[in-house]
């Protein structure tokens, strides 16, 4: 369970770091994060 928690972190710090590479809006970022915690989601269930 906890490699599991270390790999989803790291997942998340990727998106969150190409989101903010790739969005030039705020907007655009909360698309992303959003995207980013639907996928979450549908990894954990």
């Amino acid at each position: 369970m906890r490699y599991l928690r270390i790999l989803l972190l790291g997942w998340l710090l990727a998106v969150a770091a190409f989101a903010a590479v790739g969005c030039h809006t705020m907007e655009g970022i909360g698309e992303d994060l959003e995207q980013a915690g639907q996928a979450i989601q549908d990894a954990l269930n």
